[in-house]
């Protein structure tokens, strides 16, 4: 088993991206799965010691996933993916956003545009994520957020579970 996977996160301020290139030590079909399914989704998606909890989500081009992050202290804090592409095990594209528990958007915060593809190679699956913002600013408030260290938890939450699957 590879310990030493791969791990490139680039912040791109010309075009409003953050670009991450992610190698996991699992088949393509089991980290598809990870991405587009919710008991799975929910095992990871969130950084440690947060947690993520589905209240719905319909899997489709044009559907939704409506979750949490739940902090230590029960704190929830709200978020929904719009679902816009989806071809099976290549590539997902959704618009992201804070919002409330029924799934109203919350306008303090940047939407912004996830661009995820998956390819595997030589026994590992490759992901590859972008994620476009509209303005600088909007980019910039999400880096100052944290978003670096906590998807970073998050992809060795991902990490561990396909550890666990391997028992």
């Amino acid at each position: 088993m590879k310990s030493n996977l791969l791990m490139n996160f680039t912040v791109d301020k010309e075009n409003n991206t953050v670009n991450v290139k992610r190698e996991f030590n699992a088949s393509l079909a089991n980290v598809w799965s990870a991405w587009t399914e919710a008991e799975i989704l929910d095992k990871w998606w969130a950084p440690a010691p947060w947690k993520s909890r589905t209240k719905s989500m319909d899997f489709k081009e044009g559907g939704r996933r409506l979750y949490t992050m739940v902090g230590p202290e029960g704190e929830e804090h709200w978020a929904l993916a719009d679902y816009t592409s989806i071809h099976p095990k290549t590539n997902v594209k959704w618009l992201d956003a804070f919002c409330d528990s029924q799934g109203n958007l919350n306008d303090e915060f940047p939407r912004s545009d996830w661009d995820v593809s998956f390819s595997e190679k030589e026994g590992s699956t490759f992901v590859d994520v972008v994620i476009k913002h509209e303005k600088l600013s909007d980019l910039e408030m999400i880096i100052e957020m944290g978003f670096k260290e906590g998807f970073t938890i998050a992809m060795e939450g991902l990490d561990a579970v396909f550890a666990g699957e391997k028992k």
